[in-house]
């Protein structure tokens, strides 16, 4: 497996696909990249309601055929029924039209900062869906895109000079971590050298905490920013709302500074790879000891098999990992410091690629419900300590087995408690030898329920592209 250290997707703001590339700290990074190991924020500044959070992202046009705020609150107790504690927003201010992609444009290309998409509906709509979310027990937070705006934004013609220009005095499209101008054309490059941006951005963000009460942000293609002002917003908004929770959209420890989650881009591409045949299981004792051991301790991680990027420019979890997504799902779901995310539809085995730029509803009625799947692997996270978020969570530790090619086996345990994960991306039933569980004794199987007892070594029968998941 090539070294999957620091590596990022890019945004679909304005690209036509999304890949994985290396990522360099932009040069007045480097001292954040160097305190990385410090994990100020990883190691105990989480809020406390995450330590056993699983994460949905709402794609608000494609939801339902209204595609507004007031259509989408009908669906909350649906959603809280799966287990669901945290929900994404995409993106949910007005699109800009100069150079929009499409009919309807990219949500990442914003127009108006503090102002809400008409065709979502109105900002008391939005309050309104943030407080119901909240009397049903979520956290909500919102998408938000600081590297760039549209280019029809006001701060465009009102000042220039907050925008990364070219030697003609046009204002570039977005530009990428090594300084370089992308292909994004609907957006436009802000430059944070200005100390007078930078402050209206803060304010700009203060101002969704304060008039709508969210509890947080995903921050899109986060590595694109300077690190430090990363860690102004972290400090300037938990003055206002102390338990704020940050997502950031890029695979770098130093982001632990001042993020609470990254996102799990180099297991979710080693997942595609082991699940599609491509890359042996035994590959995680790689990634588990070489990458992710990279990261302060306790830094969430959010692991997923879709997204909204995934499934518009490179396919659903069905295209891509076949038979085997809901092994994946579980692997990925359990790890040590992972936040599962489930996307939009998920839930429903919704297998078609959503159109990005245009309004092409989810069909909620194309495959058998996978709600019953989700739930139980939620459940087992909310009741489970050794498999909670972060710190919370127990550590985990290879189960060597006999299958190194399509089985992969892991236990997170701590005092008398245990779970045992041992998933199979074969074509065929296994019976897996393993060896070495250091907490033997009467387990049960989460699924089933059925009672089971492991020695020390022995084995384990696992279905063809399945899983088993058995509890102490």
């Amino acid at each position: 497996m090539r070294n999957m250290f620091l590596t990022m997707v890019l945004c679909t703001s304005a690209v036509a696909a999304c890949s994985p590339k290396d990522f360099v700290p932009r040069a007045a990074d480097a001292p954040a990249a160097a305190a990385a190991g410090s994990g100020a924020v990883a190691t105990g500044n989480h809020p406390e309601w995450s330590k056993n959070a699983v994460i949905y992202e709402v794609n608000v046009r494609q939801y339902t055929p209204e595609g507004t705020f007031a259509a989408f609150t009908k669906e909350l107790p649906r959603i809280r029924a799966l287990g669901v504690d945290i929900l994404w927003f995409m993106p949910v201010q007005p699109i800009g039209k100069l150079n929009r992609k499409g009919t309807l444009g990219s949500y990442y290309s914003i127009q108006n900062y503090t102002a809400f998409n008409p065709e979502f509906g109105t900002q008391a709509d939005f309050k309104a869906m943030v407080d119901a979310a909240h009397a049903q027990g979520f956290k909500v937070i919102l998408d938000w895109v600081a590297n760039h705006t549209a280019f029809d934004h006001v701060w465009t013609t009102q000042h220039k000079d907050w925008y990364t220009q070219r030697s003609d005095g046009t204002i570039s499209r977005a530009v990428d971590d090594k300084g370089k101008e992308t292909d994004w054309s609907d957006v436009a490059d802000l430059n944070y050298a200005s100390k007078e941006m930078r402050a209206a951005m803060l304010e700009d963000m203060r101002w969704w905490v304060t008039n709508t009460d969210i509890d947080g942000f995903r921050c899109d293609v986060a590595g694109f920013v300077p690190y430090d002002f990363w860690a102004d917003m972290r400090a300037t908004l938990t003055k206002d709302k102390p338990d704020l929770f940050f997502l950031a959209e890029w695979e770098d420890p130093a982001l632990h500074q001042s993020f609470d989650m990254t996102y799990g881009w180099g297991l979710f591409h080693l997942m595609n790879d082991i699940a599609s045949g491509k890359t042996k299981a035994s590959e995680l004792d790689k990634y588990f000891a070489e990458f992710e051991g990279k990261f302060p301790p306790g830094a969430y991680r959010m692991n997923f098999t879709s997204n909204h990027d995934e499934n518009s420019w490179n396919g659903t979890e069905f295209e891509r990992m076949g038979a085997n997504h809901q092994a994946a799902f579980v692997l990925s779901a359990l790890t040590q410091n992972s936040m599962p995310l489930l996307y939009s539809g998920q839930e429903a085995s919704f297998n078609r690629r959503l159109a990005f730029f245009e309004k092409d509803s989810i069909d909620w009625r194309t495959g058998p419900s996978l709600a019953a799947f989700y739930t139980s692997i939620f459940d087992l996270r909310h009741t489970q300590r050794v498999v909670w978020n972060g710190p919370w969570g127990a550590p985990q530790a290879k189960l060597v087995t006999d299958g190194a090619d399509k089985v992969y086996a892991f236990v997170r345990a701590r005092g008398d408690k245990a779970v045992v994960v041992v998933t199979n991306f074969g074509d065929a039933a296994a019976t897996v030898r393993y060896s070495g569980l250091a907490q033997p004794g009467a387990f049960t199987d989460w699924f089933t329920k059925a009672a089971a007892t492991l020695p020390t070594d022995g084995t384990i029968d696992v279905p063809a592209h399945g899983y088993r998941v058995l509890v102490k």
